[in-house]
């Protein structure tokens, strides 16, 4: 009987390739380069290939970088090589999402998707502002998101969008009419996150010398809080920490990463969580070829969690979504009791109004959403043994 646990049901592809580099991001990605594109779908397909037999899925996510920066045949070649090894079941769960910036995407492009089983594209939009998108280093434009959207609708059913909060120099006005633009197309998920500055990233460099400067928490927190009631109230499920839906298109895919369920992962710097043990690629492309093409592992970090850290680290994840965390599916999966586990987090939780226990489930309260990061930090902490 398939594990989800231990056995993946699920798969993430990685396709590097961008038109632009964008200064806030910290994915392994390669602009610039695009003579590499048909070697690099062909090391894909050498890594694939590993797997020796096809491995049955029920969801697939192709991300990137770019996937859409490929050309018309190129996605093609892509997908056909990804869903040979990896084949979607013909079940009402199946879910086959794409990762597409707004002024990559043609009706060429999603026609081929859809013919070729996706059903949900990602669409980067990030911001409708020209001066959040300038902020970001995006290059796409405001007017290319609707041409996007058409594209996609005329083709494959489910649209979800990605906006960023946060951005240098913006307000809580300009957030609320993002989350109004967003809204006037009618997605059925949109992804929030605040934008983080991580190291070694041009953005989180010009922000060390000064050049840029955060936006106040206290207003990242209203951008956050506003996010909430403006999508709830258009109702959308607010499922996970930064994540919305409307009932029935959660992302099936992101649910098992936050069930901290196994999954593959394939391509230059994917990560993957097969049978216990966590592997991640190396992050160089060209390297990633050169190994990949030469019968080479393309594996440069590996870890067997040990069972009491694989169950802290579950309840990190599960932390994080609407459903909470389980009392007697956490025995299930982990082998441990969720209360002994971590006491002294779970007390700090309850009495500071993080989260609500009915002594079946626990769940982050609102003010437990708005202090997720801090209240998983406890956690860790109580697993490294530094409390209690």
């Amino acid at each position: 009987m398939n594990d989800p646990w231990l056995d993946p049901r699920t798969a993430y592809v990685h396709v590097p390739f961008c038109a632009h580099h964008c200064g806030y991001c910290d994915f392994a990605v390669t602009a610039g380069h695009d003579h590499l594109i048909e070697l690099y779908l062909e090391a894909l397909g050498a890594e694939l290939a590993g797997l020796r037999e096809p491995r049955p899925v029920e969801s697939l996510f192709i991300g990137g970088g770019t996937p859409t920066h490929l050309s018309a045949d190129q996605l093609r070649r892509l997908i056909e090589t990804v869903t040979r090894w990896l084949p979607l079941g013909r079940g009402a769960g199946r879910e086959f999402s794409i990762e597409a910036n707004p002024d990559s995407l043609t009706e060429e492009k999603t026609a081929v998707m859809a013919a070729l089983g996706v059903n949900r594209v990602s669409i980067g939009v990030q911001s409708f502002r020209p001066e959040s998108l300038a902020a970001l280093d995006r290059r796409h434009a405001p007017e290319h998101i609707g041409r996007a959207v058409d594209a996609v609708r005329k083709h494959i059913p489910v649209v979800s969008f990605d906006l960023i909060f946060g951005a240098p120099g913006s307000t809580i006005e300009g957030w609320r009419a993002d989350l109004d633009a967003a809204l006037a197309f009618d997605p059925q998920h949109v992804s929030t996150y605040g934008l983080t500055y991580e190291k070694g990233t041009p953005l989180w460099k010009r922000q060390t010398r000064g050049l840029v400067e955060a936006v106040p928490e206290e207003t990242e927190l209203a951008m956050y809080e506003h996010a909430m009631d403006r999508l709830a109230a258009c109702g959308f499920e607010h499922y996970e920490i930064s994540n919305f839906a409307r009932p029935g298109h959660r992302c099936r895919h992101n649910e098992r990463y936050w069930a901290n369920d196994a999954y593959y992962g394939f391509g230059v710097g994917a990560a993957r969580y097969v049978n216990g043990s966590r592997e991640l690629n190396v992050r160089d492309t060209k390297l990633y070829i050169r190994k990949a093409l030469g019968g080479e592992d393309v594996t440069f970090q590996r870890e067997e969690l040990e069972p009491r850290a694989r169950a802290f680290e579950t309840l990190a994840t599960q932390l994080r979504r609407a459903d909470g965390i389980g009392r007697v599916s956490f025995r299930a999966q982990t082998g441990f009791d969720l209360d002994a586990l971590a006491p002294v987090a779970l007390a700090l939780f309850r009495d500071h109004g993080i989260v609500t226990d009915d002594g079946d489930r626990i769940r982050l309260t609102r003010r437990g959403k708005c202090v997720a990061d801090a209240a998983v930090a406890e956690v860790l902490k109580e697993s490294d043994g530094l409390v209690g």
